[in-house]
């Protein structure tokens, strides 16, 4: 599918821009250059015959990506969590694309749950609701349990959600394409990568099955969270198309004078949020990467509720340190410290000079640290780093991309709760606390632990394992082709390995 075909379909895309006048509000708004203006203009205007209208009584940008479809939806959210970025009025009109999309009719969604869950939506559920709440991929409704009275949340996609998806991605494998073989200098960035990493993401928030789950997993992992809930999942309600949760009641985290007449603190509620994310984001390696005004609300007693699990982030434990130590390098402004560990992470080549990328950092942080509070900004960061890294021949890290991405989409939550924000000073003591608790002598030492717990497991497989190694050792040497040499080699290192491990677990179980 991905061919040529596509070249209609992008066209159409910068034609939908250009015809609603959705292209200059957006450049207007993130001040583009006027040579990328202009370029993009004059590619689009002749064009603009093929694009799609949408509804006229829409402002342009949000009616434009609408009408171009849910992948088109998803950068419009992220766009609206951005103020910063986009300006507050733009950020406002994009706001409706988190969920107040236009919804499908009432009995066209009672079909689909009754066929997903084999019954009747009568048999299930009483006072069943219109659509409560629509976004992208699916909209929600509220009713009561038939059997208990419990008010419950009911989640089902959206008709040909998944063809209408393969087909925007199918257009952006093609775009990718192109512009790898155009910019050979743009490969670094693994575009390609990217959209494969999207494709990914977007499938599995397509099985709310996968959704179900992780919201299960997320719950287990932060019941002791203060301040912070999660809907239970009804399982026995939920299926590859449907998921029934608990009904959450709160203000919309999005909806700042409903939260002042609540009596909730703004100033409070946008700290958490950020701290919040990086807990779960360092701690646990397993984050919310969705969190928008759109999936929060805040409880009556001013605890933030969470829902909508269907893309969730994860990130091993080297990852996690490594992201920890850079944030934690920018906080204590230790730019070589900063530099180095994006060479011991191999983020950049090691015939690079470290010196030279530590004042580069110097240069992109420095001037941050000289804003003030209202101005300093991760997303920021983020984009003045984007800078340094051709210089230095980073490639994109596809392990971090909904990492960076929820940062920019948190920090935005944030703000829009409390512009006087200093994003430092809220993120420095949860950053700190990892470093303690991952880094230090305690941490060392649980690291050995675990690796003499694996190592006890295949503790009596290890003499065979070394007698093996000693016996192919005493054959007579024989040409050895380079590769085979090189297994060598690493059949060595792993006997290393084994040996190092023994003394390591020895010296364990000494102490």
């Amino acid at each position: 599918m991905r061919g040529p075909h596509n070249i209609i379909r992008l066209i159409r895309t910068g034609a939908t821009l250009e015809r609603t006048g959705a292209m200059a509000v957006i450049m207007d708004a993130m001040d583009a250059p006027p040579l990328v203006r202009g370029a993009l203009r004059c590619l689009a205007w002749p064009f603009q015959w093929l694009g799609l209208k949408g509804d006229p009584s829409v402002p342009p940008a949000p009616r434009a990506l609408t009408v171009l479809g849910p992948a088109y939806i998803k950068f419009g959210q992220i766009l609206s969590t951005r103020p910063d970025l986009v300006g507050a009025d733009l950020a406002r009109q994009m706001r409706v694309l988190q969920d107040k999309l236009p919804p499908f009719d009432l009995e066209t969604a009672k079909a689909a749950i009754a066929q997903d869950l084999d019954q009747p939506v009568e048999a299930m559920f009483d006072d069943f609701s219109p659509p409560v709440a629509a976004a992208s991929i699916a909209q929600v409704h509220k009713a009561r349990l038939k059997d208990t009275g419990e008010p419950v949340a009911i989640k089902v996609l959206r008709p040909g959600i998944e063809r209408a998806f393969r087909v925007d991605i199918d257009a952006f494998y093609f775009a990718a394409s192109v512009i790898e073989f155009l910019s050979p200098s743009s490969r670094r960035l693994r575009p390609s990568e990217v959209i494969a990493h999207f494709e990914g993401v977007v499938s599995g928030e397509l099985d709310l099955r996968l959704e179900a789950a992780s919201a299960s997993e997320f719950a287990a992992n932060t019941t002791g969270d203060a301040g912070f809930q999660l809907p239970a999942i009804k399982w026995d309600l939920s299926s590859r198309r449907v998921m029934t949760m608990q009904w959450a009641d709160g203000v919309p985290l999005g909806d700042n004078d409903a939260i002042d007449s609540a009596g909730h603190d703004r100033t409070m509620l946008g700290d958490r949020v950020l701290q919040l994310f990086l807990s779960h984001a360092l701690r646990d390696g397993f984050f919310h990467a969705d969190m928008h005004q759109g999936n929060l609300k805040v409880a009556p007693n001013g605890d933030i509720i969470a829902y909508d699990f269907g893309i969730m982030g994860h990130i091993d434990e080297y990852t996690r340190r490594v992201y920890a130590e850079i944030l934690y390098g920018f906080i204590k402004r230790d730019y070589r410290r900063v530099a180095e560990v994006h060479f011991e992470a191999g983020y950049v080549p090691a015939d690079r000079d470290v010196d030279e990328f530590a004042r580069a950092l110097r240069a992109v942080g420095e001037p941050i640290f000289g804003m003030d509070a209202t101005r300093i900004s991760m997303g920021n960061l983020l984009s003045y780093l984007f800078e340094v890294t051709e210089r230095f021949g980073m490639e994109t890290r596809t392990e971090l991309i909904l990492l960076q991405r929820t940062m920019v989409v948190v920090e935005g939550v944030a703000r829009s709760l409390n512009p006087q924000m200093n994003i430092w000073q809220v993120a420095r003591p949860v950053v700190e606390d990892y470093i303690r608790s991952s880094l230090g002598p305690r941490a060392f030492a649980t690291t050995l632990g675990k690796s003499a717990m694996v190592l006890s497991r295949f503790g009596p497989r290890l003499p065979q394992l070394l007698e093996a190694a000693l016996m192919r050792a005493s054959v007579p040497p024989q040409p050895t082709p380079p590769r085979r040499r090189r297994r060598d080699l690493a059949l060595w290192g792993a006997i290393g390995t084994v040996f190092g491990a023994s003394l390591t677990a020895l010296w364990i179980s000494m102490m």
